[in-house]
Order: C-alpha cells, then sequence, then structure tokens
C-alpha cells in the first residue's frame, strides 16, 4: 500500500479548501471593507417582510452596496429559502402574517444549521415592550422604523462583519475535520473507524444522562482523537511488527500532538481533554499523565471504552475482527485487571447489544452533519 508522506498529507487538506462548499468561505479571509474589491461572491441579505413598499425602501438604501439580496413576505417560505440557499442576514419585520417575526426568530436560531445567521429585526410600532420581544426570541438587532440609511447601512456592515469572523472559525473547524479523515483515510484498516466512535460515544453519553454540549464534545472527539497521528512518523504508525520501547514513546505521543493541533480553537475547549486523555487507565498505567479512576475526565472515559470495542471489533493489519462476544470478554478481562471504569464498560456493552444504538435520535442529526462534511471536504 502506497502511504502518503505527512507534508503531502497536509498539503492536500489545505488543497481541498478550494473544493469546499461557498458557504463555507465566503468572506472568511476578507474583512467587509474588501468585499467590494473581491472576487468572492458578495454577502447575502434576505428581507423578510409581507409589505412589498418596505422591501422595495430597504432595498433603495443598500442600492449603493455589494450585496446580493433576495426577499421573501412569508415566514414558511423564508425558513425553505435558508434551508436551500446561502444567506448571511436576515433582516425581519417584527409584525408578520401567520408566523410572527420573534417565533420566525426562534425557529431559525433553534435550528443548527440556520442559528448563526444574524438577524436583524425592526417594526414601526413604538415601544420598548416590542424590542425586549425581538432581542429575546433571538434577534442580534433592532430598529425601529423609520429608517435612517446611513444607520441600517452601518448595522449591517456591523453584523456582516461579525458573521465572516464566525464564518471563518467554521472554515478552520472543517479544515481540522477533513485533517482528521485524511488521518484515518490512511489507513485501510480503520475506515469508518471516527464515524462508529462518534456515534456509540454519543449513545453512551445519552445512557448517562450528559447535556446537549457534553455530547457534541463527544461527537466531536470521535473524529477528532486520533488527529495528533498526523505526527507520528508511517514508519512507527504503519510497522507491522511489535514497537520498540522508542517507538512506543513516539507513537504515544499523538495524544500531546492532537491537543496542540486543536488547542487554539476555542470552540473545541470541552474535546481537548478526549484527545489528550483517551488512552489513560482507570488504574493510574496509561498516558499521557498516568491519571487514574474518576480523575481521568468522564468524557475521555467514554470515548476510550468505545474506542477499544471498536478496535477490538475489526481487522488490523497485525489481527483478525472478534465477534461482540469476544470483544466483551477482553473488555471485561480488562476491567479485572484494573484497567477499565467498570460501570462505563458494563453500561456500553448493554447498549451495544441492542440493535436500536444506530436509532438513537439525539445523534441523527449529527451525523447528517458531518458525513455531509466529510462527503464535501474528503471527494
Amino acid at each position: 500500500m502506497h502511504v502518503k508522506t505527512d507534508s503531502t498529507l497536509v498539503g492536500e487538506v489545505l488543497d481541498r479548501r478550494n473544493d469546499m462548499p461557498e458557504e463555507l468561505i465566503v468572506g472568511a479571509d476578507i474583512g467587509p471593507a474588501e468585499w467590494e474589491d473581491s472576487a468572492a461572491a458578495p454577502p447575502a441579505i434576505l428581507i423578510v417582510d409581507d409589505n412589498e413598499i418596505n422591501r422595495r425602501l430597504i432595498r433603495a438604501m443598500l442600492k449603493t452596496t455589494p450585496y446580493s439580496i433576495a426577499e421573501c413576505h412569508q415566514a414558511p417560505e423564508a425558513l425553505e429559502m435558508l434551508l436551500s440557499d446561502r444567506v448571511d442576514l436576515v433582516i425581519l419585520d417584527l409584525m408578520l402574517p401567520g408566523m410572527g417575526g420573534p417565533e420566525f426568530c426562534r425557529r431559525l436560531k433553534a435550528d443548527r444549521r440556520t442559528r448563526l445567521i444574524p438577524v436583524l429585526m425592526m417594526t414601526s410600532v413604538q415601544g420598548f415592550e416590542n424590542e425586549v420581544t425581538g432581542i429575546t426570541s433571538g434577534a442580534d438587532e433592532f430598529l425601529t422604523k423609520p429608517l435612517h440609511p446611513a444607520v441600517l447601512r452601518a448595522r449591517i456592515r456591523s453584523m456582516l462583519r461579525n458573521k465572516a469572523l464566525i464564518d471563518s472559525l467554521d472554515e478552520a473547524e472543517s479544515i481540522l475535520f477533513a485533517l482528521a479523515q485524511a488521518v484515518e483515510q490512511r489507513d485501510q484498516y480503520t475506515g469508518q473507524h471516527c464515524q462508529r466512535l462518534a456515534s456509540y460515544s454519543v449513545a453512551l453519553g445519552e445512557a448517562l444522562g450528559l447535556t446537549g454540549t457534553e455530547l457534541r464534545a463527544l461527537y466531536r472527539g470521535g473524529y477528532l482523537h486520533d488527529i495528533g497521528k498526523i505526527g507520528i512518523p508511517d514508519a512507527v504508525l504503519f510497522k507491522k511488527g511489535p514497537l520498540t520501547e522508542d517507538e512506543w514513546v513516539i507513537m504515544r505521543s499523538h495524544t500531546l500532538k492532537g491537543e496542540e493541533i486543536c488547542r487554539p480553537m476555542k470552540s473545541l475547549a470541552l474535546v481537548l481533554p478526549n484527545i489528550r486523555s483517551h488512552h489513560e487507565r482507570w488504574d493510574g498505567t496509561g498516558y499521557p499523565d498516568g491519571t487514574k479512576g474518576e480523575d481521568v475526565p468522564l468524557l475521555a472515559r467514554v470515548l476510550q471504552v468505545v474506542d477499544i470495542y471498536d478496535a477490538l471489533t475489526t481487522a488490523r493489519s497485525y489481527k483478525p475482527a472478534l465477534s461482540h462476544d469476544e470483544a466483551a470478554a477482553v473488555m471485561i478481562q480488562e476491567v479485572e485487571r484494573g484497567w477499565r471504569d467498570p460501570e462505563l464498560v458494563s453500561l456500553f456493552l448493554d447498549i451495544v447489544a441492542d440493535t436500536r444504538v444506530k436509532e438513537i435520535p439525539a445523534i441523527t442529526s449529527m451525523q447528517v452533519s458531518l458525513e455531509n462534511m466529510r462527503r464535501q471536504l474528503m471527494r
């Protein structure tokens, strides 16, 4: 099998940026003041107002700006457009027929696919109560009509600047996930390993009653836990025979390398313990820190349990795949040796024996999101 060098692999991953979907990269590397001179697609604004005169007025105020503007006169139509088209900012009237502006805003902010799109809500009805209603429903800014053109343009410019910063963070995360997937694809024996770990980790986390934030950290950790292997030489990473003591030192460094790679991303703060500590042991004989018992972060213990199970039940260059019963027996032996959290192992073996693990609703949207990104970035 031909194996790419680390430098070649990193270059290929970064080159994939050119193949990323447009919504991930537009505005990520340029400031709003540069949009006029950029070849990138202009920021896309969606106006949602049932009054045609109001929509025309806003268009007129923005006629000298480089924005791409679309219109909707009803909230349901706008929600459909948000799921199919790239939108960088929504300008929304408080009073809409049927689904009102606040309800529209709540739905937009509740959907993980659209919650980062900024919303500028406006109304002609005076009173601070309306502003409170708009802001509490999730609107990022609120203006009362009549609008001053300069104020409207300034607010939009500021909101688009923040959106561009958010997009740049999304892009950086996407590159990390693409790198993690590329690392996995280097080994023909570990295909879909990260996806299985992500799904099983969330299943176990659900059974433990973890929060949505913790479940997302588990899901991300499933993909990123071995990203540090990008820094391990191929001669060590793909060695068919036993590793020497010096080679084990190199191999074990992948946990620290992975943490170092992901540490600059503040959004991955909860994932870092998964990356660093997923090879610790219950009795303190693991690495890199030799922590033991409940001092090993819970999310790392969860990831460790499912990582071991997946390694046992899939074929590798040095061993055949074990059956579920064989893998369970090995894990129970490791519990008896003091290596694994006995409660987590027992709970996980009960879960994985239940075929419903693949139907857990909480992981469905995350699986779809990561699978879409995998297809787009790894093609």
